[in-house]
C-alpha cells in the first residue's frame, strides 16, 4: 500500500474506521481497561442478513514496534453465539515498510464448532468466503489509503458494476436459451430468415449467447466480454435495421435492447477501476515469500 505506515497503522486499529471497511465486521467496539499493560478486549458483531448478527469477543494479545520499523498487533477471537461456525481463532496483522509504502501482511486461522459437519462447511464454503473477504477488504482499504476513495464509495462502485455486468450476463444468457432455444420463437427464425441465414443456425446461435453469457460472469474482471458486447450489439443493431426494418418499429425493438446493453458496458467500464479487487492480495502464507 503507497501510504506511510502511521495512516495504515490508524486505520487498522482504530475500531470507528476499521468496520468502515473491513467486510468480515459490522460493529467493532473496544472495552474499557485499566491501564495500557493489559490486553484490549473488544466486542465485534457481523450481519448476516434478516436482521440477524452473528457477535463475538477478542483481545489485542501483543503489539510492538520493531528497530526495523516493522508492527505487528496479534489478536485471539471467538464466539459463543450458536449462528457462529467458528468457536476460537487467532491472528495477526504485520506492517513492513518499504520506500514508496507499506507491505500489510495477515495471518489468522480457527476452530470451528458442529463437529464434522461444521468441519466440511467451512472448507467448502466459509473458509473460502472469509479469504475472500479478507482480500477485498484490504484492497479497499488500499484504495481509501492511495485514492482517497471512502469504503462506502467503494462499496457503491461495487454495487454499480455487478449491477451493470450482471444486467449485461443475463442478457445473453435469457437471449440464447428462451426464444432461441426453448422457444424457437417465430421473430428469430423470420430475421435470421431476411438475413439470408437457414433457421437451422437458430439453436447453435443461442448455445453461443448462452455459453458467451456464462463467461462474461466467469471473467468477472475482463474487459474483452465488454468489448465483444458493444461490438456485437452494435454489428446486430445494423444487420436488423438493414435486413428486417419492421422490427426497428416495433413495440420491444432492437434499438431499445441494443443501445441499453452498450450503455451497460459503458457504465461497467467506467466503474471497474474503482471497484476492490481480492486478485490483488497475494494469498500465500508468510512463509511461502522468503
Amino acid at each position: 500500500m503507497r501510504a506511510p505506515l502511521d495512516e495504515v497503522w490508524r486505520l487498522t486499529q482504530q475500531p470507528a474506521v476499521h468496520q468502515r471497511w473491513d467486510l468480515r465486521f459490522s460493529e467493532i467496539q473496544y472495552l474499557p481497561r485499566r491501564d495500557e499493560s493489559e490486553p484490549q478486549r473488544f466486542l465485534y458483531a457481523t450481519r448476516i442478513g434478516f436482521g440477524l448478527a452473528i457477535r463475538g469477543t477478542g483481545e489485542s494479545v501483543g503489539e510492538r514496534v520493531l528497530a526495523s520499523g516493522e508492527a505487528t498487533s496479534s489478536l485471539s477471537f471467538g464466539s459463543e453465539d450458536w449462528k457462529s461456525l467458528i468457536s476460537t481463532g487467532s491472528g495477526y496483522w504485520r506492517y513492513v515498510p518499504l520506500d514508496n509504502g507499506v507491505r500489510f501482511f495477515t495471518w489468522y486461522d480457527y476452530a470451528t464448532r458442529f463437529g464434522v459437519v461444521g468441519r466440511v462447511v467451512d472448507r467448502c464454503a466459509s473458509r473460502p468466503l472469509m479469504g475472500w473477504a479478507t482480500a477485498w477488504s484490504f484492497d479497499r482499504l488500499r484504495l481509501w489509503l492511495e485514492q482517497g476513495q471512502t469504503p462506502e464509495t467503494s462499496l457503491a462502485w461495487t454495487w454499480v458494476y455487478a449491477l451493470a455486468r450482471g444486467a449485461v450476463a443475463f442478457v445473453w444468457i435469457w437471449h440464447g436459451l428462451v426464444p432461441k432455444l426453448i422457444a424457437h420463437d417465430a421473430a428469430e427464425r423470420l430475421m435470421l430468415a431476411q438475413a439470408g441465414v437457414s433457421s437451422g443456425w437458430l439453436a447453435p446461435i443461442g448455445v453461443e449467447e448462452l455459453v458467451f453469457g456464462v463467461v462474461v460472469l466467469l471473467l468477472w474482471r475482463s474487459r474483452w466480454p465488454l468489448v465483444v458486447t458493444v461490438t456485437a450489439m452494435l454489428l446486430a443493431l445494423l444487420s436488423v435495421a438493414w435486413t428486417s426494418p419492421q422490427f426497428v418499429m416495433a413495440a420491444f425493438n432492437p434499438i431499445t435492447l441494443n443501445v441499453s446493453m452498450m450503455v451497460l458496458c459503458v457504465i461497467a467500464w467506467l466503474a471497474m477501476p474503482h471497484v476492490p479487487s481480492a486478485k490483488r492480495c497475494l494469498r500465500v502464507q508468510p512463509k511461502e515469500r522468503t
